[in-house]
């Protein structure tokens, strides 16, 4: 997806709102290409900051996220959002509610609440943004701050397997083997015991690469899909692997919970 518009989202809190921010940046990984402006707006206690709040972000057509646990306030955005056409999308008042059914206990309305999150939320969304930027090999540069890499040649689950990884906190990057291309040397400079050789069936992996070709309308029948070739592309990465002393982990027809776990186990992480 991409475009040449600027779209701007306001962030609006009764305390400083980073944690609302770093949830709505969170969200902004899953969408390449789009230009977007977050622009926070802390300590809004008052009518008169909302109105103001709001009237800037009608002249800018803003989305309006919004983290206000004083609820008649928290009201007052949402109606005026109606009234002025805005897209308002309260993300406390709604988990307040539901622990309040759940507890059987009325929540204080305390400015600030967010930021109860643990240290672990903020670890998983950093891990996800490294993760996100370095994914397929584009930043080798950071190669070395990852806890986790992962090689393999194309098509063999490296990029659900990062991402499903770093929604548990690990900073992942992943490496395409391509043939006929060296491989970044900053990865030969990894400690190996923090890479993962990824490796698939043969049959397997020829089935999945015509499927991708298919539904990008373009013809399967390509070196890309040989049998032969394909064999002995992941013969050559297998040998690549033992050279490096990387662990090996075969991702054909595991679920990507299950090749993660293994992944965890082999580099001793779990």
């Amino acid at each position: 997806m991409s475009t040449t518009n600027t779209y701007t989202i306001f962030v609006l809190s009764d305390a400083t709102g980073e944690t609302a921010e770093n949830i709505v940046k969170a969200a902004l990984t899953q969408f390449h290409g789009v230009n977007v402006r977050v622009q926070r707006v802390s300590n809004v206690r008052s009518k008169n900051q909302i109105y103001t709040a709001l009237d800037a972000a009608v002249q800018q057509r803003a989305l309006v996220i919004y983290t206000i646990v004083n609820r008649e306030l928290a009201r007052l955005v949402h109606d005026e959002c109606d009234a002025l056409g805005l897209t308002g999308l309260d993300i406390i008042n709604p988990l307040l509610m539901r622990c309040s059914e759940f507890l059987g206990a009325t929540p204080n309305e305390t400015p600030g609440l967010l930021h109860g999150v643990d240290e672990d939320y903020f670890r998983r969304i950093e891990a996800i943004e490294f993760t996100v930027r370095n994914d397929d090999g584009k930043e080798t540069r950071f190669l070395n701050k990852a806890d986790i890499v992962l090689v393999g040649v194309s098509r063999t689950s490296k990029t659900p397997l990062s991402i499903y990884l770093a929604h548990r906190g690990w900073k992942v990057a992943n490496i395409p083997l391509v043939n006929g291309i060296d491989p970044p040397p900053e990865l030969l400079k990894i400690e190996h015991n923090r890479v993962v050789g990824l490796y698939i069936n043969p049959e397997r992996l020829v089935e999945l690469r015509a499927s991708r070709l298919r539904n990008l309308g373009q013809d399967p029948r390509t070196a890309y899909t040989d049998f032969e070739q394909v064999e002995e592309e992941l013969k050559a990465a297998k040998r690549f692997y033992r050279q490096q002393k990387w662990a090996m982990v075969n991702v054909t027809g595991k679920a990507v919970e299950e090749t993660a776990n293994e992944v965890l186990v082999k580099l001793k992480l779990k």
